[in-house]
């Protein structure tokens, strides 16, 4: 499983690579989305607007993430004040008599107050870290996609939900951000064949129990340990990951586009490292037979699949 990934999330990498156009009509819906349903959007995809709107759609984006963070702030520095608050009340409390309330107050009013510093000051800051374009399931990413015979770039959620089932599909297939070669012709058939996309990815992060990365067994009465293994190819260069993806629809509920990334049997050095699948990525030269699936010539997807582009993956427990 591809758990998280550090993506391009700059919509122009797609542009420069691809010649691809970005759909913006789209991008509006879900950025408006935000405002009621808190879609998770990272801070780099956010920066591609802040930084160079210049059309009507780009700026009424640009205006929907500036009343975002203005909101957001505001929540923070009410908590803010509230968590003060409840810290002096409760050493004015403690003065004269302990009771566990204050106590509790005590506790867990500066870890509060700590995070919603946090929270504030990395809402306000400009200067982009590679955490800010890093995926985690439920986290929106631009996908590109061909539709009417064009290469489109379409904001799209890591955790797909074929167009048909039920919204709880979500939370009865937690997994459904991957999806496994050796079931896209049974869970997957919807999609794999029809509807494909690209997902631009610079480096990618996997759990592994520690007795399985140190190639042991557990020892007695040790319980399994998860630790976060980063992987970057080796010599480093960009990685197209093959998606499949749905476009959710259902009267009276928001129209959800999603996607989730193919997985395959490891290389040995990830295998080595503990973990068992990896996320797909295709040669360059293989891009518009992916994106133009026949669905009728399953062979020539596998095909790609299996003419994998050479590289070793290294790894490191991420920070």
């Amino acid at each position: 499983m591809c758990y998280s990934a550090q993506i391009r999330a700059d919509y122009r990498d797609y542009t420069r690579l691809f010649g691809a156009h970005l759909s913006i009509k789209e991008f509006v819906s879900v950025f408006y989305g935000r405002q009621v349903a808190k879609l998770k959007i990272p801070k780099a995809l956010e920066a591609a607007f802040e930084r160079d709107a210049t059309t009507p759609e780009e700026l009424e984006i640009k205006g929907l993430i500036e009343a975002y963070k203005a909101d957001r702030a505001m929540a923070l520095e009410q908590e803010l004040f509230a968590q003060r608050k409840r810290l002096a009340d409760a050493e004015r409390s403690l003065q004269t008599k302990q009771t566990k309330a204050a106590l509790d107050s005590m506790r867990i009013a500066p870890s509060k107050i700590s995070k919603a510093r946090l929270d504030l000051d990395d809402l306000r800051r400009t200067e982009l870290l590679d955490r800010d374009s890093r995926i985690f399931p439920g986290v929106y990413a631009p996908v590109m996609v061909v539709r009417d015979g064009q290469r489109v770039v379409l904001p799209m959620r890591y955790q797909c939900r074929p167009a048909g089932k039920p919204a709880d599909y979500d939370v009865k297939f937690p997994g459904t951000y991957n999806a496994r070669r050796d079931n896209l012709e049974g869970f997957w058939r919807g999609q794999f064949g029809h509807t494909h996309g690209i997902l631009l990815v610079d480096t990618f992060f996997e759990n592994v129990k520690r007795h399985d990365m140190e190639h042991r067994p557990l020892a007695p009465d040790e319980k399994p340990e998860n630790v976060v293994l980063q992987f970057n190819p080796n010599p480093p260069e960009l990685m197209y990951i093959a998606c499949l993806w749905s476009h959710w629809k259902k009267d009276g509920e928001a129209d959800l586009l999603s996607f989730a990334a193919i997985t395959d049997e490891p290389p040995p050095e990830v295998a080595a490292a503990g973990h068992d699948r990896m996320i797909v990525r295709i040669r360059p030269e293989h891009v518009d037979v992916w994106l133009n699936a026949n669905p009728s010539n399953l062979k020539a997807l596998y095909d790609i699949f299996d003419d994998r582009t050479p590289a070793f993956y290294e790894h490191r427990q991420a920070a």
